[in-house]
């Protein structure tokens, strides 16, 4: 491709004028944008073409992933049920357990020969009889819900479509489940087919256009509802969401009446999410004038605030989340960016804790009401997730579910250190490596980083990293401001005009490995993707002398238009408006695209993308390659690599997670030298 077009499109905001030459790529059909991708796709094959590591990365990392992967199982009356993937296969299986018999519910690796068709979400009936599963093609954020029966292990002619982030919830006699949905596709505006979102219930048997309509509010088109049941089964609730904002509201209303909801908490003033009930009072975690957290309780007959009770104060550590069983509260406060478990009674006075085995992660955490015990998971960067079995009377933990993995972790260890930021923040960081590590400047790195939406990057494993420090790399993983790791006010002073400080705090940890000699800026490469492909890019642009490799994911580039393309309005609360002229002067000044310099040579960069990705639309990538390739020095290597049959991550197949990391490692290899 000799000549790429460049429109001649010049956007006025609020006094500003700013070019936009290849806003064609926003439109992935045309014949111009089809070929550009190709002749893209073409310099990709060709860069990957010359590289040398790519079979022995592959065969090793197959290895590597190729051991059971457990997850968190629920108890379903008297039987058990839990994913599991025996080691490559694409999709992880749901099975039933009864006693020592193991039985197939669902096998998603059946959908589609590729995998690239994965069960996202799932939810049982009351009794046991049903269940009800959404299904994402090619990493679509779009599902579709069908049922099962699970006696003839057959599905129903059930079928549910327009839905997305939707829970499922079982009616308590199983006759049906409340879900959201969006409007049908044609029937709305373009820009609106994420707007308008509707609780609907669904009676088994029945054709969706059938189903009941329970909750709307076209006034508030952009908002967004989740449904669920309270413990007792007596009110249907509602939390109410605007975008990814932090603050909710909550709706309650008897489970078999069909009056309005009362909406209990309609001011959308922080974060509520529902604990348990006691018949009419409810427990809530929410970090209302606490931004850690705290535990409250609301009479629904005295709903007023001056009458709400604090039931569990708020403490130094942040509360992550709240499970209740049987009068008691299993608290999971995050210390350090990393979980510690502890039980109070309901009338918040503190019981004991649950000494977790490794310093990690929790990864989830469910409750067998009949038998008084949880189940959870705990993962580190070094080891997978151990499934535990804990029984609240007696106390007593056992290991449930325990991979062993083709790799001698005892020969590795995880340090966290702090560093100091630009403005004097204390941040902490992970660092992962081979026992006795050399601390000579040379050893290759990866930052990976996110910041951002109050995701906490706790520690998490993947069996990718073990290839990466198997060859003597570190993995260094930065606790960015933007996330809730030190609760709400960490996340707050990441976001909206706050959000040139995650930039810092990644920039700040690069600059930390480099002078304690971990590393040099040649061997130092930064990894984010999503939000975190925005950090990279704009780190990569802000100090393109910081780095030796850029591997930027799936990312958002342009922040004068993400909120134009499918969900990006849900995350303004999060960046703010180009529309908006008191949001502009922030988003225009560390906006990726539109600070690419003339004449810079940046560091190498790997952009990855997906076609089907409709969270974050690829045309950012696209825009971001092109202007770089534009406007760098012409001794910069941009490689963008376009992938088919794949969206954001949702679901992805170990096949293609694989071969993802096989180009990342290449591509390393080669500019890392």
């Amino acid at each position: 491709m000799t000549t790429i077009k460049k429109d001649t499109i010049v956007e006025d905001y609020h006094g500003t004028k700013v070019r936009d030459p290849y806003r064609w790529l926003e439109d992935p059909d045309s014949d111009q944008s089809i070929e550009w991708g190709n002749w893209m796709k073409q310099r990709s094959d060709t860069y990957f073409s010359e590289t040398t590591t790519r079979d022995t990365d592959r065969k090793r990392l197959e290895e590597l992933w190729n051991f059971p992967k457990y997850f968190v199982l629920k108890q379903i009356n008297d039987l058990l049920y839990y994913q599991k993937n025996d080691g490559l296969q694409n999709q992880a299986i749901l099975f039933q357990k009864d006693g020592d018999t193991e039985t197939v519910v669902l096998d998603p690796n059946t959908l589609s020969e590729d995998g690239t068709v994965a069960m996202t979400n799932f939810s049982f009936s009351k009794d046991g009889k049903y269940l009800a599963y959404a299904t994402s093609t090619h990493g679509s954020d779009w599902q579709e819900i069908r049922v099962r029966d699970l006696e003839t292990s057959q599905d129903l002619e059930d079928h549910i479509q327009y839905v997305k982030f939707t829970s499922i919830t079982w009616a308590p006699d199983s006759s049906g489940f409340f879900y959201s949905r969006f409007p049908e596709p044609g029937t709305v505006l373009p820009e609106d087919e994420s707007n308008f979102n509707k609780v609907f219930f669904h009676q088994l048997g029945a054709i969706q256009d059938a189903d009941q309509l329970i909750h709307e509010q076209p006034e508030d088109k952009e908002l967004m509802f989740s449904t669920f049941l309270s413990d007792d089964d007596k009110y249907l609730c509602l939390y109410v969401f605007l975008g990814t904002a932090t603050e909710n509201r909550f709706y309650i209303r008897p489970i078999n009446s069909n009056a309005p909801f009362t909406r209990l908490l309609n001011q959308a003033d922080a974060e509520y999410l529902y604990v348990t009930n006691k018949d009419d009072v409810f427990y809530f975690k929410t970090d209302l004038n606490t931004p850690n957290g705290k535990i409250i309780a609301i009479d629904l007959a005295n709903p007023d605030s001056s009458n709400w009770k604090e039931v569990i104060p708020e403490q130094a550590d942040v509360i992550d989340f709240v499970l209740f069983l049987q009068d008691k509260l299993v608290i999971a406060l995050l210390h350090d960016a990393h979980h510690q478990l502890h039980v109070y009674d309901i009338d918040g006075a503190y019981s004991h804790p649950i000494k977790l085995p490794i310093l990690g992660s929790i990864t989830d955490m469910t409750r067998s009401k009949e038998t008084n015990e949880i189940y959870f998971g705990v993962t580190s960067f070094l080891s997978p997730t151990i499934v535990f079995n804990y029984k609240m009377e007696s106390k007593e933990l056992q290991v449930f579910a325990e991979s062993e993995i083709p790799f001698d972790t005892s020969l590795y260890v995880t340090e966290q250190v702090f560093y100091t930021s630009k403005d004097g923040t204390r941040v902490p960081m992970f660092v992962t490596h081979r026992k006795g590590l050399t601390l000579h400047g040379e050893n290759p790195v990866i930052l990976y980083g996110y910041g951002g939406f109050n995701v906490n990057m706790t520690p998490s494993f993947n069996p990718a990293v073990l290839r990466w420090i198997e060859k003597g790399g570190i993995y260094a993983v930065a606790v960015l401001r933007g996330g809730t790791e030190y609760g709400e006010e960490w996340h707050r002073a990441g976001m909206l005009e706050n959000k040139q400080n995650v930039f810092d705090d990644f920039i700040a940890a690069g600059e930390w490995l480099i002078s304690n000699n971990y590393t040099k800026k040649e061997k130092l490469s930064i990894m984010g993707g999503s939000n975190g492909g925005l950090l990279v890019a704009a780190c990569m642009v802000q100090r393109p002398d910081l780095y030796g490799a850029v591997i930027c994911r799936v990312p958002v580039i342009d922040m004068l238009r993400y909120h134009k393309f499918t969900i990006g309005r849900y995350w303004i609360p999060e960046y703010g408006s180009a529309d908006n002229p008191a949001q502009f002067p922030f988003l225009y000044a560390y906006s990726p695209l539109h600070n690419i310099q003339e004449g810079v040579k940046y560091p190498p960069v790997l952009i990855a993308t997906a076609e089907s990705d409709d969270r974050v639309v690829p045309a950012h990538a696209k825009k971001f390659a092109a202007t770089l390739m534009e406007k760098a020095d012409k001794a910069s290597t941009i490689v963008l690599r376009l992938e088919a049959k794949a969206g954001h991550g949702l679901g992805k197949p170990t096949a293609k997670v694989i071969e993802e990391w096989v180009d990342f490692y290449a591509f390393l290899e080669k500019e890392l030298d």
